[in-house]
């Protein structure tokens, strides 16, 4: 039976989404199967975008249909039926996890302890223990998401009737989580509500208590939240700008030199349709970088635009959203006012906001072990990436990302940042890459932006550059040229100790990206090449696997020292190396020249490593295969139980990776470049926002490593 846990509040409007996500990602780093399961679905006119958000999760492999339990209609025409119903279809989700997170209703159709109650008697019913989330925020008077902030005193006022509707239904108390609470009262809000928590409670193990911040970006409405409450159109911009959160409103029935004045940050402005004049004036403010960076604009009105008009915006080419309603002014701010934020798994700022922020303020290891898990032997992809992430976060190091000018490298950053992975700076025009930032709706503010033409930073960097590459003629008015470029001024950050690696590749080559580094970081003592390794995380494990991206036919030599650094590199990543020097034959059973090679790779190996487990050649059904290897090398500590795969040459290794990337689901993180002073990382062109992370991770583990 599957360890659960049910995720309930006391009241509407609780962003007990928050909580749920924050808990199913501290379970999939604990488990392997890890469940979701909605009792009652929001409604039955859309699908549950909560639910969505939470299946949408690396950590869940379960269909939408499957993990619904019954909808409001039918609570309200049978609720004894309807809780059989959801009884039935939780076990069938049970029967599939090690563990399940239960969220509770909405109280999107009836508000109140009943609503509550009828939470507890599914719980008491499913067996769950319950976490109950309370609000830190009144619930009265609420714009934009966001509304005054409850006193401790308050929030412990919660506590007695959410504890005895409970307690009459006998379900479990588990946790309690005050979430939205006041940022500068949080350590208060714990104590009056652990206080209220302990008098409720005759006996049993004491409940923890955590308090969570409210974050104006996580409540406030995005434009397409504002865009599906008032019905509106889109009718120019950038439809991935509609994800931007709206901090303000701006009514703009005015002339254009008011309405300029009045323009804020984050802001939507709302222009009736036939003040074309203060349209394009709000287009022009926005795009000129001397006024605030808004949101969107809602056109209102009746009025369709002229066809002059719509040349123009075109001609201005604003990637900036504007929607159209046919609503009148009043009609249109009071709905907008209304809107409510949207946690969704297509908000980049959202989730990565929601995630760090449960990380920061819940103890997860307290939680997990509360609730009776025992972390898994099994080490899945995702429980490795967060291994990654947590082993990254706990020494912080800094990052330079010399592609400031791609989305995929900026949005990465953000999310590194939000989580506290990496300090960063990134290359790149500031008013441009802060600009981008705002428009795409992300966080950039606690990097540092640096243009790689600082005329400071140019004339050390060149002096540095012409000292080492005076043997080959460099002159200062070469190396200034040179060092401009984004590769060789992130490379030269490394070498002086203004960062700590450096992650590129996204938008450049290989060999663009590494030649920087063999000129100026240099191979570490007695390694002679540079190399590179995948971690292949399968299902189970994960292997090392290299070289499979720079060297393409490495002598017996090149093929030592990659064996040797793929060892160290498996050691830095909490794998235990034992290392397979691959061929067509195993052992002694076959000859020729490529085996030869592979065969006195391997006695370098233990000439220079004695240390290390090591053997070659051999085939790769018999390093990683237990049953092959008791047939053909019986004896041997490492067939069949190899972590580490050294391919003879690159054609081989890389269609090797592919080969097991694609065909048995295989997460391929890398290619991690091993032998150099300091870490510096390639990234493949077609890099999506997940790998970038990582590959920022890993290489501040590295950095982590050479500092150690």
């Amino acid at each position: 039976m599957a360890q659960s846990i049910f995720i309930t509040s006391a009241e509407g409007h609780s962003g007990k989404s928050t909580v749920a996500l924050g808990v199913l990602d501290a379970l999939s780093h604990a488990t392997a199967r890890v469940g979701v399961f909605r009792t009652i679905a929001r409604s039955t006119d859309e699908r549950d975008y909560v639910l969505e958000m939470l299946l949408d999760h690396d950590g869940v492999d379960l269909g939408y249909e499957e993990c619904v339990g019954v909808t409001y209609d039918e609570v309200r025409d049978d609720p004894e039926a309807a809780l059989a119903t959801i009884v039935e279809r939780y076990k069938a989700v049970e029967a599939q996890c090690e563990t399940v997170v239960i969220l509770g209703s909405d109280y999107t159709d009836v508000s109140g302890a009943t609503e509550l109650g009828y939470n507890a008697r599914i719980a008491a019913n499913l067996g769950a223990p319950v976490l109950l989330v309370l609000n830190g925020r009144a619930t009265f008077g609420e714009q934009l998401g966001s509304a005054e902030a409850r006193s401790p005193e308050e929030m412990g006022q919660l506590v007695p009737p959410a504890l005895a509707e409970l307690a009459h239904a006998r379900a479990s108390l588990f946790a309690v989580v005050a979430n939205r609470a006041d940022p500068d009262r949080l350590v208060e809000v714990v104590e009056a509500l652990s206080s209220a928590v302990d008098a409720g409670r005759l006996r049993g193990a004491k409940v923890p208590v955590w308090a969570l911040p409210e974050d104006r970006f996580l409540v406030a409405p995005a434009v397409r939240d504002v865009q599906r409450t008032l019905g509106a159109t889109l009718l120019k911009g950038d439809p991935e700008l509609l994800k931007r959160e709206v901090l303000a409103v701006v009514i703009a029935a005015m002339s254009m030199v008011n309405v300029l004045g009045r323009l804020e940050e984050s802001a939507l402005v709302v222009i009736p349709a036939d003040r074309t004049e203060v349209l394009l004036s709000t287009l022009l403010a926005h795009s000129s970088g001397t006024f605030p960076s808004l949101s969107g604009i809602v056109l209102n009105g009746p009025f369709p635009l002229p066809d002059e008009v719509t040349r123009l915006i075109e001609g201005l080419g604003s990637p900036l959203p504007i929607i159209s309603t046919d609503m009148g002014t009043y009609e249109t701010a009071a709905r907008i006012m209304n809107t409510r934020g949207r946690l969704a798994a297509d908000s980049d700022r959202r989730y990565d906001t929601a995630l760090a922020i449960f990380e920061q303020h819940v103890d997860t290891d307290e939680l997990t072990r509360s609730l009776g898990l025992v972390r898994s032997t099994i080490v899945t992809p995702l429980m490795f990436e967060y291994g990654l992430l947590e082993r990254a976060r706990s020494a912080r190091k800094r990052i330079v990302l010399p592609e400031g000018g791609d989305d995929r490298v900026l949005r990465a950053a953000a999310t590194v940042l939000a989580r506290g992975i990496a300090d960063l700076v990134i290359l790149g025009e500031e008013v441009e890459v802060r600009s981008r930032a705002l428009e795409l709706g992300i966080d950039l503010r606690a990097a540092r932006i640096l243009s790689p033409f600082d005329a400071v930073h140019v004339d050390k960097f060149a002096r540095e550059y012409e000292r080492l590459r005076a043997h080959k003629g460099m002159t200062y008015q070469r190396a200034a040229d040179t060092v401009t470029d984004v590769s060789y001024f992130g490379t030269l950050m490394v070498h002086l100790g203004l960062a700590d690696g450096m992650v590129s590749g996204a938008a450049h080559t290989t060999a663009h990206t590494i030649r920087p580094a063999f000129e100026i970081i240099k191979t570490k003592p007695g390694v002679s090449v540079v190399s590179s390794v995948f971690l292949m995380a399968l299902a189970d494990r994960v292997l090392v696997y290299g070289d499979c991206a720079v060297i393409p036919d490495p002598t017996s030599t090149q093929l030592a020292d990659i064996a040797i650094s793929s060892a160290a590199t498996a050691q830095q990543f909490g794998i235990e190396p034992r290392i397979a020097m691959l061929s067509y034959s195993t052992g002694t059973s076959g000859s020729g020249e490529d085996v030869e090679k592979v065969r006195e790779a391997t006695a370098l190996v233990r000439e220079r490593a004695p240390q290390l487990l090591v053997e070659g050649p051999i085939q790769y059904d018999a390093a990683a295969d237990a049953a092959v290897a008791a047939a053909k090398m019986p004896d041997s500590q490492v067939a069949g139980r190899a972590t580490v795969f050294v391919f003879p040459d690159l054609n081989t290794g890389n269609n090797t990776y592919k080969a097991v990337q694609r065909s048995a689901g295989a997460v391929a993180i890398g290619p991690v470049l091993q032998g150099l002073n300091k870490p510096i990382n390639d990234l493949s062109r077609g890099a999506l926002v997940d790998d970038i992370v990582n590959t920022i991770a890993i290489t501040a583990i590295q950095a982590q490593g050479e500092q150690a």
